[in-house]
């Protein structure tokens, strides 16, 4: 794999959304002249097709970035913060893919039409044209049906002018997830590249396809698609089967099959295999220990340095596909980073929640209610750190003897946050302008003050995704870096996964291999390691347990926990109640240090908001298509 630059993926991007091509590209029909005249013309009308990809990081409308419970935000106005409160309906759906999608993929099969009669083309270039079109086909169609469950399926380029009695109904979701597999086969076997050259980085690939094809049989494999709770042993879990059974097309055709299929799991498990093996065939592998630029002097354990440029370092190896979009002024780095009073930038309000801050382990790689030598009784008490090494003064004993993936990831009262800062900054020290120590009270320098925004609503704030570099001096200035779709880190954990609910000896000592791979570059002990002083049977339910807190924790603030709560069906367990964190209002330690309830709306109602509603409009205007339940 070739170690791309940033560079080239804004220019693609740029090429994206230039007016020069959106002049040339019809918006219905592929008829105009100019629209496959040559073969520039041809791959801008290829570029057009890539413009419909959702943006995973937007600042304000990704409906899987700020979403879950990982974070809670100063950002409650904008629109993202519809989800989480639970305000989105078939009437107003807030983010919807339904209409969007559909027309990206009738552009994809316009290019399929058309591509073969563009004079003096390379038939090589045309060849790939038509298997990243197809890729991208498949990837619609992927998330159609991860939001929607069962979708239509459009098998080829329906006429504008369709009569309505000839409109397509939504076919059964194991229908749905099979079709696309073999869609994304397809697009593999004409010919997708198995890597793209510099000036082409975030065109889709053999190891994209493969490994969303994996991440798409996962889920089809999840509870919430596969039988229900009824068949797990989780009695937190929701049971949505009696509402999904009454998912029927108009005709009477059941879109959800509600009897558990054990088969699902063992070739979600053999889909995630085969597309590690075709990623580390291409020199994809785990960011690890060295990768990172030697210049960079914070964060100055080489452990937590590694986790912090997992995915922010330019050069990353573990990315399989990425969105190169750079991002923008009011952007997760921006709104990541500690208030800057001086001349803006900074937004400081990207708040890791209190179930969050649980969620990571001990240095001992076990559960703070797992770890014998972890002093959980007086957790939520605050003492003076002796440790200098990530901050000074009193903290809560919460946020120390912990894992490198929360030093590397959080900032939490009197801790340092590595970036680039003013040597005047309250925390900076002459001498190191590369850290900067944050505070939370009411009055400190990353406390509310009098603002009614731009603060961090639980006390402490998110360093994920944030570039070391960044720089405060500069009026918050971003590193762009492209935003990982899927790498190879969360395949592994898909793999486990995977090996786990398929159960047996040798399938859950495979799968700790895998899980291992991702702690050991954690720099926490093995799975076998670290439970050894529990003296717990590592059973499948143990099993289950460490993959989805290993998910929760490595896939932190990723676009995951959203899907993966909702594949679980603990929708009720961990989005229908409220974020706790830190009293920020208060001004000194004795009252900072409470848990108490952020006062931000959360609600998750059962069934409805396992999936997404179907715009009403659509539903009025096609007579065979049914809405999901609760809408």
């Amino acid at each position: 794999m070739k170690f791309k630059y940033i560079i080239s993926s804004i220019i693609l991007v740029l090429s994206l959304f230039s007016c020069d091509y959106l002049d040339i590209v019809p918006t219905e029909t592929a008829n105009d002249k100019d629209a496959f005249k040559d073969s520039e013309a041809a791959r801008r009308y290829l570029y057009s097709c890539y413009s419909y990809l959702p943006n995973p990081r937007h600042q304000t409308a990704s409906i899987d970035m700020f979403t879950a419970d990982e974070v809670v935000t100063a950002f409650e106005h904008e629109t993202f913060a519809n989800f989480p409160k639970g305000n989105y309906t078939a009437s107003n759906p807030v983010i919807s893919y339904w209409n969007t999608l559909f027309q990206g993929i009738r552009q994809c099969y316009l290019l399929l039409e058309n591509i073969d009669a563009v004079p003096l083309m390379d038939e090589k270039d045309k060849q790939e044209y038509k298997a990243e079109a197809t890729f991208l086909i498949a990837y619609y169609h992927y998330i159609l049906v991860k939001n929607y469950g069962p979708t239509i399926l459009i098998k080829e380029s329906f006429a504008v002018n369709t009569p309505a009695e000839n409109y397509p109904a939504r076919s059964p979701y194991d229908e749905c997830v099979q079709w696309v597999a073999d869609k994304f086969d397809e697009a593999i076997a004409l010919g997708l590249p198995n890597e793209q050259e510099e000036t082409s980085f975030g065109r889709a690939t053999k190891p994209a396809a493969l490994a969303i094809k994996a991440r798409m049989f996962l889920y089809a494999a999840s509870p919430q698609f596969n039988g229900g709770s009824v068949y797990y042993s989780d009695p937190d879990a929701d049971d949505i089967s009696g509402a999904l059974a009454q998912v029927k097309n108009a005709d009477g055709t059941p879109l959800m099959n509600t009897t558990y299929d054990a088969s699902k799991w063992q070739k979600a498990a053999d889909a995630a295999k085969t597309a590690i093996d075709a990623a580390e065939d291409n020199g994809i592998r785990l960011f690890q220990e060295g990768d990172a630029a030697a210049t960079l002097a914070e964060p100055s354990n080489s452990v937590e340095k590694t986790l912090r440029m997992t995915i922010t370092d330019r050069h990353t190896p573990e990315i399989i596909w990425a969105d190169t979009r750079p991002e923008n002024y009011y952007s997760l780095q921006r709104k990541s980073t500690p208030f800057n009073q001086t001349n803006g930038g900074s937004w400081n309000g990207v708040a890791p929640t209190l179930t969050m801050i649980k969620s990571f382990y001990t240095k001992n790689g076990l559960p703070i209610d797992e770890d014998p030598s972890y002093d959980l009784e007086n957790a939520f008490e605050y003492s003076n750190q002796t440790d200098l090494t990530h901050g000074s003064g009193n903290t809560l004993n919460l946020n120390m003897e912990r894992e490198p993936r929360f030093y590397a990831w959080i900032a939490y009262h009197n801790s340092y946050y590595e970036l680039y800062a003013y040597t005047n900054d309250p925390g900076v020290t002459a001498d190191n302008r590369n850290r900067m120590l944050v505070s939370f009270r009411k009055d400190d320098n990353c406390g509310v003050k009098t603002r009614t925004n731009n603060y961090a609503p639980s006390g402490y704030l998110n360093k994920k995704g944030v570039h070391p570099s960044f720089s405060r001096a500069t009026g918050g200035s971003i590193i762009n870096y492209s935003w990982p779709i899927i790498r190879l880190g969360e395949l592994y954990l898909d793999y486990a996964e995977a090996l786990i609910e398929v159960g047996g000896a040798s399938n859950l000592e495979k799968a700790k291999e895998y899980i291992d791979r991702i702690r050991t570059r954690a720099g926490i002990p093995t799975i076998d390691e670290a439970w050894a002083a529990t003296g717990a049977t590592l059973d499948q339910a143990k099993m289950r347990q460490i993959v989805r807190q290993e998910r929760t924790i490595e896939l932190y603030l990723e676009n995951q926990r959203f899907w993966d709560v909702r594949r679980w069906l603990l929708g009720t367990k961990y989005f229908n109640v409220k974020a706790q964190g830190m009293d920020y209002s208060q001004s000194t330690d004795a009252g900072f240090f409470n848990v108490v309830d952020v006062n931000f709306t959360r609600v998750f109602r059962t069934p409805q908001h396992y999936l997404m509603p179907i715009p009403i409009g659509d539903i009025e205007k096609n007579q065979f298509l049914v809405q999901n339940p609760g809408y």
